[in-house]
């Protein structure tokens, strides 16, 4: 008995190291997918009051894990029944993507006049900060449920044929690194700055190394917000563009000399800008006929 007992841990033991190589190889795989995860959401997750970071954060984080329980399930299901419409789902959510991405460069070269004439002139109350602040928390969960879709989607490519249980344990370790590893590092981020602060109490007024490193840290924050607020976007563009470009991979063939990159950035901002321009018409329409009523 005690002889079974020690060959079921074995057991146990090499399957939990299969699923942590397979894990290490889907990882790979989606890594470059992740760290757009990562700029992207640090630049939706910054810009708020710095009491309110951390509950933002968290609401985020929390709808991210929502995302995942809602998606590893229904991606389990698609595979099995109609694996088909998995690529459709995944050319909608880069729609999305090449739409949002187009419309931050857009709206940089048109900003909105109202919106511009709010931030400059009128002091928001609290109901209306909490407003833009669901708003963003709702945009970033949303832009989260895309990208989560395409992790999972390529960490199942990696494990196609294992079987069933397998797949569900890598593909369930690779969503919960998506989860825990991007938004903890993104709280990191956005509490560079208090970080700092606390540095520089620590020193005590002295020029020391505490001193410099905590003015560092407070001076360097809204370089990384800036940064990421271009990598975010670019993210986007590049995500999108990659969906696209990877289900006609005849493109490729077609201008062989241009670097991939390149090319799906490109691919990401020409799809992006026509759904930003259809979205445009489409309100400009909706205005006119409310108008005429």
């Amino acid at each position: 008995m005690a002889s079974g007992f020690f060959a079921l841990l074995d057991d146990i033991a090499a399957l939990m190291d299969d699923v942590a190589t397979m894990s290490k190889m889907a990882t790979k795989k989606t890594a470059g997918i992740l760290g757009d995860d990562l700029a992207v959401n640090a630049e939706k997750a910054s810009g708020f009051v710095s009491s309110r970071e951390l509950p933002v954060l968290w609401a985020i984080t929390k709808g991210s894990a929502l995302n995942k329980v809602i998606i590893l399930p229904i991606a389990f299901l698609l595979t099995y029944f109609v694996p088909w419409l998995l690529t459709v789902i995944l050319m909608l959510g880069g729609l999305y993507l090449a739409y949002e991405g187009a419309e931050k460069i857009y709206e940089y070269f048109f900003p909105h006049p109202k919106a511009e004439k709010i931030e400059v002139f009128k002091e928001l109350s609290e109901t209306e900060i909490l407003a833009l602040e669901k708003g963003k928390i709702k945009s970033a969960i949303v832009t989260d449920f895309i990208l989560s879709v395409e992790i999972i989607i390529i960490a199942m490519g990696t494990v196609v044929d294992q079987d069933f249980w397998m797949q569900v344990m890598v593909v369930s370790v690779v969503a919960f690194i998506a989860t825990v590893g991007v938004y903890g590092i993104v709280a990191l981020i956005v509490r560079m700055d208090e970080a700092g602060y606390k540095l520089i109490q620590l020193s005590d007024g002295k020029n020391n190394i505490l001193q410099k490193l905590g003015t560092l840290l407070v001076k360097a924050l809204p370089r990384v917000i800036q940064i990421l607020a271009v990598v975010g976007t670019l993210a986007l563009l590049l995500v999108s563009g990659g969906i696209f470009s990877h289900q006609f991979p005849d493109l490729h063939h077609a201008v062989e000399f241009m670097p991939s990159m390149l090319l799906e950035f490109l691919v990401g901002l020409i799809v992006g800008l026509v759904c930003v321009f259809l979205v445009n018409v489409v309100k400009k329409i909706v205005k006119k006929e409310k108008v005429t009523k």
